[in-house]
């Protein structure tokens, strides 16, 4: 059984989350176009070994906005979630959620311990160019209204062949997407100004980390036209700057979360209390 809550930000927005299962809290923070539905099922399967709070981020669902956006606001949103749910517990994000994760333990928002699974930084030598290029044009269209071409630049950003493209505009979930296209330069601004893990910044994070990536996420032809291995090596980048961080492989795991596959890592690294590295 769930229960539907709110909580208010320092800025007074108000944010929605479903909390269920009992035991150690734990908060699920979603990636990009979702606003928790993704989330919804690994929350499920936690449940049998943890209190689960599934938010919204704020812009997406029932939870507020306020304007101007800024990276910032959504730690201060997390940190009032983790404070409902009793002031430190463990967070797990997935793709640009992940990214927003590590900024909120960098900026010492409460945590006991961290996941982060498929984060979405790019380790080619011109990400920074294609970062800022992609946030102005997804600023222009949205700016214009044309939300539709906003999500499709989107979608061939993070790999997509044109026949995806195409095949989304039919998928029933495609008008929820598009409802949610004004956030998407919010995930942006979570990769930060060069979509590289922030080295110095992360460097300060105290919180047992687990670093997850999924070998089968690029199988999927929506990120066929992504290079090689590109969430093994953010993954690897990111480990490399967190002093505390721990490696992981999800066997077979897609880029969408799998419940079944991930509730198994994901639940034992969180009780577990040895500093004892980790392969998956």
């Amino acid at each position: 059984m769930s229960t539907f809550g709110t909580v208010r930000s320092l800025d007074g927005t108000r944010i929605a989350y479903e909390r269920f299962g009992s035991g150690p809290a734990v908060v699920l923070v979603c990636g990009a176009m979702d606003d928790g539905t993704e989330n919804a099922p690994l929350g499920l399967e936690l449940a049998s070994r943890f209190t689960v709070y599934n938010y919204a981020r704020r812009g997406r669902g029932d939870s507020g906005d306020v304007a101007p956006y800024a990276v910032r606001r959504e730690i201060e949103d997390l940190a009032a979630v983790i404070d409902e749910a009793g002031g430190s517990t463990h967070v797990f994000g997935a793709c640009s959620g992940g990214a927003l994760a590590l900024e909120a333990a960098a900026a010492g928002v409460a945590m006991n311990r961290l996941v982060v699974y498929d984060l979405p930084y790019d380790m080619g030598a011109d990400a920074e160019v294609q970062h800022r290029r992609y946030i102005q044009r997804v600023r222009a269209l949205l700016d214009e209204g044309r939300r539709a071409e906003a999500f499709e630049l989107s979608m061939r950003t993070w790999g997509s062949p044109e026949e995806s493209v195409r095949r989304a505009r039919k998928h029933a979930k495609w008008s929820h997407l598009i409802s949610l296209a004004h956030t998407l330069p919010y995930d942006a601004a979570c990769m930060g100004t060069t979509n590289q893990p922030p080295a110095e910044r992360f460097s300060r994070i105290g919180v047992p980390t687990l670093v997850l990536n999924g070998s089968a996420s690029q199988d999927h032809p929506t990120m066929s036209e992504l290079r090689p291995n590109f969430f093994g090596e953010a993954a690897d980048a990111v480990v490399a700057c967190v002093p505390s961080a721990q490696r992981g492989v999800v066997a077979e795991g897609p880029h969408v979360i799998d419940a079944e596959k991930l509730k198994g890592p994901i639940g034992d690294f969180l009780l577990d209390e040895s500093p004892a590295r980790t392969t998956m």
